[in-house]
């Protein structure tokens, strides 16, 4: 197996992870419009409602979080990051995992699964009229954390490629909103050839600057 594909086969799994657990969201919703409507229409409030919202939210943030490294999506504080050649960016890239990445993920990881089992062990519950039960959602600590490590080690790799070579090595193309939006305008019979690219090469130079200002901005 090459390096390349190594590094695709990390992006897929938090890919994969990420657009699985970003459905949690339509069902978030759902819940969330059901709960208004019991509320206000019928009179007849959930007691648990509230600590469901939190643990699907929670569960969406944790369980997407590798998938954001894999393309690249967290901002950076950096604002000279985007001046730097390859090399240098690795370099910064790859003291900052090892100083940071590696201890603060290790730590979440390895506390993650001792505040999961403890929660096992008593059979945790939340403190209302209907208790849930919390140690389900606590599995999702460690469970993210591993995932994101993982994601990570592919990163750390990718610096390390980078200072052999020079030059980044292309990431797992995914669906971006450039693409729907290319997409619509070839399927539209009110836009010809040529307004079509001149709108795509705009909406691509207003999309790369909001990139650009995202990871130059904390």
């Amino acid at each position: 197996m090459t390096t390349q594909q190594i590094l695709h086969a990390a992006d897929r799994l938090s890919t994969w992870t990420g657009k699985t657990f970003a459905w949690l969201i339509v069902a978030l919703m759902l819940v969330v419009c059901a709960e208004v409507f019991k509320r206000y229409a019928l009179n007849a409030p959930t007691a648990w409602i509230y600590d469901v919202n939190n643990m699907m939210y929670g569960t969406l943030f944790m369980m997407c979080g590798a998938y954001t490294l894999s393309q690249d999506g967290h901002v950076r504080g950096d604002f000279l990051y985007g001046s730097m050649k390859p090399r240098t960016q690795a370099t910064l890239d790859l003291v900052l995992y090892i100083a940071f990445f590696l201890p603060g993920i290790g730590a979440l990881t390895w506390a993650g699964w001792g505040y999961y089992q403890d929660s096992l062990a008593m059979h945790e519950q939340t403190f209302n009229a209907t208790p849930l039960p919390v140690y389900p959602f606590k599995f999702v600590i460690p469970v993210a954390g591993a995932i994101v490590m993982l994601q990570g080690l592919a990163e750390i790799l990718r610096c390390v490629v980078c200072l052999r070579t020079g030059e980044w090595t292309p990431r797992l193309k995914d669906a971006e909103e450039m693409d729907v939006v290319e997409q619509q305008l070839a399927s539209s019979t009110f836009v010809d050839e040529e307004a079509r690219r001149d709108v795509m090469e705009r909406a691509k130079d207003l999309d790369e600057a909001a990139r650009q200002r995202g990871r130059e901005s904390a």
